[in-house]
């Protein structure tokens, strides 16, 4: 039936979900080979080779009614995890939230879960929800976020949960209001090359792990994701996808500090008028 690109449209303009998979970065050689240089850059980067592979395998039977929510997942790349490891490793993941609301947190945990065969996250961090230009982000914009990352730990989905980029006045009011406290807090090296001392003494004072990274504010606008879809899959109705949230998730050696497994796992939404 037609091209790979021709039968991977057919099912793009059908579907108004898509949930991509990228499985295990370390099993794909061809990524390996080159280093992106930004955390945005990797990701288009590996969705791009996703959809490339996954069109190629695809097989479309046009008797059958065409699936509503879309599974982009290339199967060479997932790997479980043997549950006879599982007490060596830690199982960690960070969300992005992009074009959606604080309901997709269980949603995204969920197929974390399911795609590396586990019960349960280690740990899980959540960057800032996306806010207005001129709003600036308050405890009242991040409780219902919080909310849901607390009712997974208690419902023994996630261990941990921690925060990215709050300063020492959002982070103790967050402390305060919360249930299931923060146990970490990402800082951006970018935006402070020292932690802020006031935030370094509230975090040690409630034995909050100060952790750093390089992830830029929006990690994939919709501008990206929709070039990536297009490059990937040309004459696809890239402009009426919007991603909904990103998760990367990284399966570490505890013993050895060495990394087993890491991915992203993303969902988009098609918006029909």
């Amino acid at each position: 039936m037609g091209t790979d690109s021709g039968r991977a449209r057919i099912l793009l303009d059908h579907a108004a979900t898509l949930n991509l998979q990228t499985g295990n970065l370390l099993n794909w050689g061809r990524l390996r080979k080159k280093c992106p240089s930004t955390p945005s850059e990797e990701l288009r980067d590996c969705i791009q080779k996703t959809l490339n592979e996954w069109s190629s395998k695809i097989s479309l039977d046009l008797n059958q009614e065409m699936p509503d929510v879309l599974e982009c997942i290339v199967d060479q790349a997932m790997e479980k995890i043997n549950p006879e490891e599982r007490e060596e490793l830690k199982v960690s993941a960070k969300l992005f939230i992009a074009g959606s609301n604080s309901s997709s947190i269980r949603d995204a945990v969920d197929m974390a879960c399911s795609a590396l065969g586990v019960t349960q996250l280690d740990s899980v961090i959540i960057a800032p929800p996306p806010i207005e230009d001129g709003i600036n982000l308050s405890l009242e914009y991040l409780q219902p976020y919080w909310g849901e990352l607390e009712n997974l730990v208690q419902h023994k989905k996630i261990v941990a949960i921690g925060t990215s980029d709050l300063d020492k006045t959002l982070l103790e009011q967050l402390y305060l209001w919360s249930q299931v406290k923060p146990n970490s807090n990402q800082v951006n090296l970018a935006s402070c090359c020292v932690m802020p001392p006031d935030l370094t003494a509230f975090a040690k004072q409630f034995d909050i792990q100060l952790l750093t990274h390089n992830d830029p504010k929006e990690l994939l606008c919709e501008a990206s994701f929709q070039e990536a879809l297009q490059e990937s899959i040309q004459n696809s109705r890239a402009h009426e996808w919007t991603p909904l949230w990103i998760l990367r998730y990284s399966v570490i050696v505890q013993t050895r500090g060495i990394i087993k497994s890491k991915g992203y796992i993303l969902q988009a939404k098609r918006n029909v008028s």
